[in-house]
């Protein structure tokens, strides 16, 4: 694996060494580790969950490959992942394409309920891989609910946040997993809907219904530069860090003073506009600027077309629109910018559902 460098100032350089190992190694059970009373279910345990707009990091410098946190807001979109899950005597069946990162969350489910059986597991992600919708979380916290229900739900909804978070992978050309980048985000917004406003260590501060009875219109322009692996890395702790020394504070004070008001009050407008403004603060000026200046170039002329909400997700570079407006009129604004609706939706603002379907 790579050695990445990180700069965060002039007396600010460490260097990073990427450690990949076999799925259920490095287990971290997050105190959740005790005897539980488990209470398998007779049938399949079936969880979609929604997956999320990434809309900032709060701190950069707060996060890492091995450490979850930094804070950040995002909201969840009615495009979804599915996950199936039924216990079985022992072993171990995935029926998914990455399947090194479900074994390796199941292996920490294991250990810390102490469920000793084992669960046959069929996951169907979303199909939008490295755009910035969240595949990868939004599929992990599907499992997670679906392996916490198949045993009798030993794990509250926010400890299984916990523990996906401190052990969130990605997976590495050889098989093995490697830790990732997890602010939280992802994973509240599916579980629980709405906008959710995360602080460090995984904390949900907040979580309201947001864009109630508008139109999500997700655009994602063509980019030639990569968002997935070392491109990533470098992006996000290097540039990112330096802009976030500078601009945490303010961005922590617009979503303090103005974002959360505003969705208490259901004002789309204003919060587009907090939205805009950070668009060019801290780290995610450099995961738009990570694209080129086009995405910006985009951006603003659906913002002077008078669209309410404007942003680009996660590292890009998928396009967040909100808008009452109908749906022709935003797809001849996005033609006259070289831009066309690749996923029409809504916020999605319940969050994540859990049935059980019984063996026949």
């Amino acid at each position: 694996m790579p050695i990445m460098k990180i700069r965060g100032g002039d007396l600010d350089l460490v260097e990073y060494e990427f450690t990949s190992f076999s799925p259920g190694e490095h287990i971290r059970p997050c105190g959740l580790q005790k005897e539980y009373r488990l209470a398998p279910v007779a049938g399949t345990v079936v969880v979609r969950a929604p997956a999320r707009i990434h809309l900032t990091v709060l701190d950069m410098n707060r996060f890492s490959p091995d450490h979850p946190g930094g804070g950040g807001i995002g909201f969840a979109i009615g495009v979804y992942c599915t996950a199936e899950v039924e216990c079985t005597p022992s072993g171990l069946s995935i029926d998914y394409s990455r399947e090194p990162i479900l074994r390796h969350f199941v292996e920490a489910f294991r250990q810390v309920v102490g469920y000793t059986g084992g669960f046959r597991i069929r996951a169907r992600d979303h199909q939008y891989e490295h755009v910035g919708l969240g595949s990868t979380s939004t599929i992990l916290i599907a499992v997670a609910n679906a392996l916490n229900t198949a045993v009798g739900s030993p794990l509250t909804p926010d400890e299984l946040r916990l523990l996906l978070g401190n052990n969130f992978v990605e997976e590495t050309e050889a098989g093995n997993v490697a830790f990732g980048f997890e602010t939280g985000v992802g994973p509240a917004a599916s579980t629980y809907g709405g906008m959710a406003v995360m602080g460090d260590d995984l904390a949900l501060v907040y979580r309201h219904p947001f864009g109630t009875g508008k139109q999500v219109y997700i655009v994602i322009p063509s980019s030639g530069v990569s968002s997935a692996g070392e491109k990533e890395f470098d992006l996000l702790m290097n540039k990112a860090r330096t802009l976030d020394y500078r601009d945490r504070a303010l961005k922590s004070y617009l979503i303090l003073m103005d974002l959360i008001p505003a969705l208490e009050r259901g004002d789309l407008a204003t919060v587009g506009d907090v939205v805009w403004e950070i668009e060019f603060r801290g780290s995610k000026r450099a995961e738009v600027e990570h694209h080129g200046f086009e995405i910006y170039r985009y951006m603003a002329a659906l913002r002077d077309a008078g669209l309410e909400f404007v942003g680009m997700s996660s590292v890009g570079p998928s396009i967040a629109v909100i808008t009452g407006r109908p749906e022709e009129e935003v797809a001849e604004i996005l033609a006259k910018a070289g831009l066309r609706i690749a996923i029409a939706t809504t916020v999605d603002n319940e969050g994540l559902k859990i049935r059980v379907e019984e063996r026949a």
